[in-house]
């Protein structure tokens, strides 16, 4: 009986003790990442400490498709490049990204 408590405790606290996953962190319905919108001005930055988001540039099975605008960057997934005023602070990396992004022409916005 002792051992089922044990390791009932355990499994327990791994699950309590695990990070968020990409899609409770990401609101799907809105689209955020932590609180902070996917669209807008966007300053690309150097370091990752630096970031609000890091993401990873794919061509397939992104979690949302780019348009990259001049002006009016007001819709889910279009995003105004910028150096200063900016909404969201961007890292491209390669390894351990926050999401996948995919440049596109038309249609941006989350992939469901």
């Amino acid at each position: 009986m002792k051992t089922i408590s044990i390791i009932a405790v355990l499994c327990l606290s791994f699950v309590i003790a695990q990070p968020k996953t990409k899609e409770v962190a990401k609101n799907l319905n809105s689209c955020e990442f932590e609180g902070k919108k996917l669209y807008g001005k966007i300053k690309l930055v150097e370091y990752a400490s630096q970031a609000d988001v890091k993401v990873k540039i794919v061509n397939n099975f992104p979690d949302l498709k780019v348009k990259f605008v001049e002006n009016f960057a007001d819709e889910c997934g279009e995003w105004q490049i910028v150096e200063n005023n900016e909404d969201l602070k961007v890292y491209i990396t390669e390894s351990f990204p926050d999401i996948k992004i995919q440049p596109v022409t038309s249609f941006p916005g989350l992939v469901k």
